[in-house]
């Protein structure tokens, strides 16, 4: 029991997988689903893209209940600012502001976020926010558990000027191989493109994702049980 009772008092892990990519006129933000305490998964099929406008989302890594909170905070000064000034509010702008609520509580707040939309001013835009509030604009960034894995792959795949089909297909695949070799990453993959045309959110199961390594394909899994027609009663 002391050996039981030490694993669930120890720091708990987080993790999770969330990207932002700029492509030749918008941005692709993508994340995985799983929320996990340690090593029990609280929520298999989490949304970790927060709608903060209509034009800005952002990415949530960390602890789940510091990342909504600061969301919730951004969308309402957002939210306030866009009745001030009678127009949205910029990319820059919503970044600032989440910049500026993570530094002000760095000491409190465990939670890394992505901040990436499209404005008319400079177009799309991706800005990352980690923990203790520096903000830094790049042309893609990675947080979370899983990005340690794909550093190397995103400094050779990545490239200026890619399409829209492009981009979304780098960030699925990204994410997939995250959860490959990530135990604090899983479940499904949700992506949100933004332009200068809208919103577009996706979705991908986990049964469609690309199979990488090792990885066994799920067989003989209870769902298919259960989904198969009653076995026959055993007669002694």
């Amino acid at each position: 029991m002391d050996g039981i009772s030490g694993d669930l008092n120890a720091p708990h892990s987080m993790g999770t997988t969330i990207i932002g990519v700029t492509y030749n006129g918008g941005v692709v933000l993508g994340a995985d689903s799983r929320t996990s305490t340690g090593m029990y998964v609280a929520n298999r099929a989490s949304d970790k893209i927060t709608q903060l406008t209509d034009n800005v989302y952002i990415c949530r890594s960390g602890s789940a209940a510091d990342s909504q909170i600061v969301s919730d905070y951004v969308r309402y000064y957002l939210h306030q600012h866009t009745i001030q000034l009678g127009q949205p509010a910029t990319v820059k702008v919503a970044a600032n502001l989440v910049r500026m609520i993570a530094y002000n509580n760095k000491n409190n707040l465990q939670t890394g976020m992505i901040v990436g939309g499209w404005d008319k001013y400079e177009g799309g835009k991706i800005y990352g926010i980690p923990l203790g509030g520096t903000l830094l604009e790049q042309p893609f960034t990675i947080g979370g558990s899983g990005s340690s894995y794909l550093y190397g792959f995103f400094d050779q795949i990545w490239k200026e000027g890619m399409t829209q089909d492009e981009a979304e297909k780098l960030v699925v695949k990204a994410v997939s191989l995250a959860i490959a070799r990530d135990g604090a990453s899983g479940g499904v993959v949700r992506t949100v493109t933004i332009n200068k045309d809208g919103v577009v959110r996706k979705f991908y199961p986990g049964d469609t994702l690309p199979l990488w390594h090792e990885e066994l394909e799920a067989k003989d899994s209870l769902l298919d049980i259960l989904a198969a027609a009653s076995p026959e009663p055993m007669v002694s």
